[in-house]
Parts: structure tokens; C-alpha cells; sequence
């Protein structure tokens, strides 16, 4: 399928998918979106589509399109996850800043790695790690004071919500390096 045609596509399941709160807007009072937040939610969901079909494209392993799929939606649930309602107590929480360092070494970690799978495993890897050392510095070591103290932070909800976040970015990591041992993609590189 053409480049085009993928980002039409993308745009459409983007648009579909902001329906969604757009219909229950209508129906409970609990669904209350701006239009910020709709640009927003269509800014994310557009971009992390876009991502994959870019990176996923220069594939000719399934094991490497599912590893840049698991890889996009543990990005965008990231990002999400901390804009809604925070990955360390709440979203004003000034210690959920700090998840931006994991999206910089998987980031980082890809373009270095010139998006070859060992390359792209071993960026996941570190993605994962940062993803565990961020949340242990969050909630044993940064102590916010003031209006920032949220006395939830060290829950059993939140070290659980983290675990399956950090282990997305570990089974993105597993996903390439099968891909890695499965034959890299030849001649097609992104960088």
C-alpha cells in the first residue's frame, strides 16, 4: 500500500476513533471534552498512526511490525495515561514529567540504531529500564512538597499500572530481537 494511502487511513481510524467521546458526550454527563481536548486526543492518536505506518513499512518480518506496533501504543499510552490522569498520582503531579525520558531513550535508541531490529531491541530494553528507574525514582526518592503531596502516590494500583507499562516496552524489545534472529529487514532503512 502507498505512503498516502497508509496516512489517509490512519486519518480516518483517527477520526473514527474521536467519535467515540463525541457520541457519549451526548449521553453522559461524565464524558465532558473540549476542543482542546479533542485536537489534543486526534494530535496523538494521528501521530503515534503515522509512526508506525513509517517505521512499519520498512519491515518485512511480522515479528518487526508487531514489535513497532507494541512499541507505538506503549508510547501512546504513556503519553495518554499522563495527561489524563498521571502515572504517579494525579496528572498535576509535577513527577510525571520525569516519563519523558523513557519516550527520549526509545526515541533516541531507534534513530540510533538506524531502526535495525537488534538496534531496536536493545532501545526497548533501555526504554523499559528507564521506564523502572523513572517510577522508582518517583516514588521513593522525589518527595514533592506543598500542594504537590499526594499521600496515594506509592499504592499498590500505581506500582501495578507501572509494571504493565515498563513490561510493554520490555515485550517490544523481545519482539525485535525475534526479528533481529529472524533476518533483518534487508536494504531498507529508514535513516
Amino acid at each position: 500500500m502507498s505512503l498516502p494511502k497508509s496516512i489517509l487511513y490512519v486519518a480516518v481510524a483517527t477520526a473514527l476513533l474521536l467519535l467515540v467521546p463525541l457520541v457519549a458526550m451526548r449521553f453522559s454527563p461524565e464524558v465532558n471534552w473540549t476542543g482542546f481536548d479533542f485536537l489534543v486526543a486526534g494530535g496523538l492518536l494521528f501521530g503515534a498512526g503515522v509512526t508506525f505506518v513509517l517505521i512499519a513499512q520498512k519491515a518485512n518480518t511480522p515479528a518487526y511490525r508487531l514489535a513497532v506496533a507494541v512499541a507505538v501504543v506503549a508510547g501512546l499510552l504513556l503519553v495518554w495515561a499522563n495527561l489524563a490522569v498521571g502515572l504517579v498520582g494525579s496528572e498535576n503531579n509535577p513527577v510525571n514529567a520525569l516519563y519523558l525520558a523513557v519516550l527520549a531513550v526509545a526515541f533516541v535508541g531507534a534513530f540510533v540504531a538506524r531502526f535495525r531490529p537488534l538496534g531496536m531491541s536493545n532501545a526497548m530494553f533501555a526504554a523499559a529500564l528507564t521506564y523502572v528507574v523513572v517510577t522508582a525514582v518517583a516514588l521513593f526518592i522525589w518527595k514533592p512538597a506543598g500542594a504537590a503531596v499526594e499521600p496515594w502516590v506509592g499504592s499498590v494500583n500505581v506500582l501495578g499500572a507501572n509494571a504493565v507499562f515498563a513490561a510493554m516496552w520490555a515485550a517490544a524489545g523481545l519482539l525485535f530481537r525475534r526479528a533481529s534472529a529472524g533476518g533483518a529487514p534487508q536494504h531498507r532503512h529508514l535513516a
